[in-house]
């Protein structure tokens, strides 16, 4: 979709849809569609010229309302929490970014994080507005990531992970559970727990499938190689914890931890170490390495 605004410190302009109702103002129905924006905000925006039609048009706080249009605004977020860590580009041609993520910074703009995510520092450090993440890592996994630049070529991407294009591995610091015989199958199906943030393994058909060996053991703790077979919400961290075997620092699998999310002494111990696939474009066999490290066993 072609947006009106351009990108702005790295912010991508969002889209609304004005469905059909009663509202007078455009103003009204946006306050009354983001209750948590609030009028003020709102009028400020658009006095700014931060609020514009399809056209680009700047929309006033008196604009009459007209259904099944679209508007465009600027997402904004008040006393963003810094991120302490830096994001690292470790590949870039014309078509690809392979980026290394480290702990507790979003993949892309989500809840109480806009600036301080992946997508949006890559953007306002490259000035690339059609920047795409072509996956996704949990917030409190660190590792690698595929961005892809080109609206064109982007589907070639896609399709990798539509298949089984993409070869992911991960390591993992968690539990060492001596009843299983490594590498360990688990296959399972994945659905929404009760908390919308969680995943837990429900009755039925598997939909989710991983393959979980044994590196090294030191003690209660061990290293753990990861390979996800398909690509669940939190498939990896549901999966070690349903074994007997919770990946060190999880706040969320097992729910008993109560490590503070924004703790950073204590990183989720989950790392998408490796991606290797063949580019649909060059036809070149590509494989990266995470340049982030878990700690050792001695330290768990």
């Amino acid at each position: 979709m072609q947006r009106p605004l351009p990108i702005r410190d790295g912010v991508s302009a969002s889209a609304v849809f004005l469905p059909e109702g009663e509202w007078r103002t455009v103003l009204a129905f946006l306050t009354y569609y983001f209750p948590s924006v609030g009028e003020a905000r709102w009028v400020a925006r658009m006095e700014s010229g931060s609020v514009v039609d399809a056209e680009g048009d700047a929309i006033a706080p008196t604009a009459l309302y007209r259904p099944l249009t679209r508007i465009f605004y600027y997402r904004e977020l008040e006393d963003e929490l810094q991120i302490p860590f830096d994001e690292v580009i470790l590949f870039e041609n014309d078509h690809l970014i392979v980026a290394d993520k480290p702990h507790f910074m979003s993949t892309v703009p989500v809840g109480r994080y806009l600036k301080e995510t992946l997508l949006v520092r890559l953007k306002q450090r490259l000035n690339l507005e059609h920047l795409v993440p072509l996956h996704r890592l949990d917030r409190d996994t660190a590792g690698l990531v595929l961005l892809s630049k080109q609206v064109a070529t982007r589907d070639a991407y896609h399709a990798l992970f539509r298949g089984d294009g993409i070869t992911k591995a991960y390591e993992a610091v968690a539990r060492f559970n001596p009843e299983h015989e490594y590498p360990v199958t688990r296959q399972s199906r994945i659905g929404r727990a009760e908390l919308f943030y969680r995943r837990e393994e429900v009755e039925g058909v598997p939909n989710a499938s991983s393959v979980i060996d044994l590196i090294e053991r030191q003690g209660e703790w061990a290293r753990y190689h990861l390979r996800p077979i398909t690509g669940k919400t939190h498939q990896l961290r549901v999966h070690m914890a349903a074994l007997g075997m919770p990946i060190r620092n999880d706040v969320l699998y097992p729910q008993e931890c109560r490590r503070a999310p924004d703790d950073y002494n204590y990183p989720l111990q989950l790392l998408a170490r490796t991606l290797e696939f063949v580019d649909p474009i060059s036809g070149a066999a590509m494989m990266f390495e995470s340049q982030f490290r878990l700690m050792g066993l001695d330290e768990a």
